[in-house]
């Protein structure tokens, strides 16, 4: 495991939730970040402030990631900022709204297609220079869910099939990227209450009827998300790659 002093992360979706926790776990660990973000800029600021207060670097910038063009702006400022990338997180996705089969049309399917792979798609090419000349190698983590593993609740069925897909495109980056020292790993969160996610799509009543099945008997927090990011970017120099980390207090058992 090596120290991430000085490393240059890039986090998507860092405004609030697991992305916010995300970046303010890397700062601590002694990264420079950059924070995309889409909506507000309160969080951001926040990471802002905490960097420098620590005497380290931090900057952030906006784009809508299902746009290449945003996208490309976006890392292309992050690279000039940082002076490269060694760490990137894929965070940013959602479910969007709870569909049924018969409720879902064309135009759903795609958002959330868009939101939940093709922002990674971008991102990742985008960024995928920088990280091949990362001196010590680089780390990427994918962001995808236990309803990836499982298939979800009712009315995800579109949000966990992108998910899984998340999962199988970690394993086949893996491979492919692993020639160039760039190690590629997902985590898949179960529960995670405290996000916009949960906060706007899950009901008490549905989170408490969860909860109840966890054997650990909570559900999960950002912070929990985010340690287990920060263990994954600790090993750039490592073996850990194509691996899934599940993080559902022990519902999911691989």
């Amino acid at each position: 495991m090596g120290s991430l002093a000085n490393k240059k992360a890039f986090i998507t979706g860092a405004e609030q939730g697991i992305g916010k926790a995300v970046a303010e776990h890397l700062i601590d660990a002694g990264c420079d970040v950059f924070i995309h973000y889409f909506m507000g800029e309160e969080g951001p600021k926040e990471l802002v402030a905490r960097a420098e207060a620590r005497g380290q670097r931090a900057a952030f910038g906006k784009a809508d990631l299902t746009n290449e063009s945003e996208t490309n702006a976006c890392v292309a400022q992050a690279v000039e900022f940082l002076g490269g990338i060694d760490i990137l997180v894929n965070n940013v996705g959602g479910i969007i709204a709870r569909k049924y089969l018969g409720e879902i049309d064309s135009k759903f399917w795609q958002t959330v297609i868009d939101v939940n792979m093709t922002t990674m798609l971008h991102v990742t090419q985008a960024c995928l220079p920088a990280l091949e000349k990362a001196a010590d190698g680089a780390s990427v983590i994918n962001l995808a869910s236990l309803a990836g593993r499982c298939g979800g609740h009712g009315g995800s069925l579109v949000y966990s099939m992108t998910k899984g897909a998340v999962l199988t495109w970690t394993r086949s980056l893996a491979a492919e990227l692993g020639g160039k020292g760039i190690r590629v790993n997902a985590v898949a969160p179960g529960l995670i209450l405290g996000t916009r996610f949960h906060n706007t799509h899950t009901t008490k009543e549905s989170a408490d009827a969860t909860i109840a099945q966890i054997p650990l008997g909570r559900a999960g927090t950002p912070d929990d998300v985010a340690r287990a990011i920060v263990f994954l970017a600790e090993q750039y120099d490592g073996f850990i790659s194509g691996a899934t980390l599940d993080i559902n207090g022990g519902v999911y058992r691989a």
